[in-house]
């Protein structure tokens, strides 16, 4: 090919180019694939398929600086972190470091130090401009701090925190204590992402009675349409079946309990945590590792009369004599 001809053949494919960015096609011009690659250090967009530049020269939007691992990136980064729904103010809030040293590490001052405590000292007051932020603030810092001990992870506290905020728009704290309403945030969105606990463990680490919780909980996802499902029991045995100790073989045997008996109809009204602490119960009998049903109450936070009402059910069920 002539250098003529390379270079109509170049100035069609800038033609094709510009066609396909004014209709907003994205795909080869070579072989159709939509397949497209974007090779950053090179600027261009090629062809995975054919091989074929679809366009060069393109735009870098990143930064301009070069940072070859996390602690570079972060070092040289100009930015915060993203917005959460976990902080009052989402987050968009200057951060006064509790550190007494500049830009370079070296110590400060002692009139710098005074007039940087008068200013953390402000920087405290002015982040909440009511009452009713101060009210949130509270709010969000108890659901984060009941959330740490149960071990849930950051969607559930994002999930409750805009449950919480929900709640408070559509003024449903006026006569509720703030910490049973985010209590029962926190509940209703652990059983949103399918991360199930109990309103005993719930209550556990609440500064508030378990009745209340179960009540106001009731209350708000009436209240705000909170669309929930009845909570497998199935989600609960894998944890529960860590904390006894138990092989995978009882945790496999427990879910083909709860699935066959559930099948019958035997696990309509009956609470979920009782009924996954019999079927693990009867699931060790079965596999020779016993457990005792003291042990197994105590996991599930049950009584033994629920196991064994229900551990008798289950096994009339599946047809085997104890």
């Amino acid at each position: 090919m002539t250098r003529s001809s390379r270079q109509r053949e170049r100035e069609r494919e800038s033609e094709t180019k510009t066609d396909q960015e004014a209709e907003g096609v994205r795909e080869c011009s070579e072989c159709g694939s939509e397949n497209l690659i974007k090779d950053s250090d090179r600027g261009e967009l090629i062809c995975d398929d054919c091989g074929l530049v679809v366009e060069e020269g393109n735009i870098d939007p990143g930064p301009e600086w070069r940072a070859f691992n996390h602690q570079e990136r972060q070092e040289k980064s100009r930015v915060g972190a993203p917005t959460t729904q976990t902080m009052h103010d989402k987050g968009l809030t200057t951060t006064i470091d509790w550190k007494d040293k500049d830009a370079y590490g070296r110590s400060i001052s002692s009139k710098k130090r005074s007039q940087m405590h008068r200013l953390r000292k402000w920087q405290e007051r002015i982040r909440t401009k009511d009452a009713g932020e101060r009210n949130l603030q509270f709010a969000l810092s108890e659901i984060d701090r009941m959330a740490s001990a149960l071990g849930v992870p950051r969607s559930v506290r994002e999930v409750a925190s805009v449950i919480y905020r929900r709640a408070l728009k559509e003024d449903l704290i006026r006569g509720r204590s703030i910490e049973g309403v985010a209590t029962s945030a926190l509940y209703a969105a652990c059983r949103k992402e399918g991360i199930p606990r109990s309103l005993e463990e719930i209550s556990d680490v609440s500064r508030v009675e378990r009745k209340e919780i179960g009540r106001t909980y009731r209350y708000i996802s009436q209240e705000l349409g909170l669309e929930m499902e009845p909570v497998d029991p199935k989600k609960y045995v894998p944890r529960f079946c860590s904390e006894l100790d138990l092989s995978e073989e009882v945790q496999t045997k427990a879910n083909e309990i709860i699935e066959t008996t559930a099948e019958e109809g035997l696990l309509s009204g009956k609470s979920p945590t009782g009924y996954a602490a019999a079927a693990i119960y009867a699931a060790s009998l079965l596999c020779n590792e016993k457990k005792t049903q003291r042990e197994v109450a105590d996991v599930a936070q049950v009584t033994e009369v629920t196991i064994r009402n229900r551990y008798q059910e289950q096994i009339e069920a599946m047809g085997i004599h104890s």
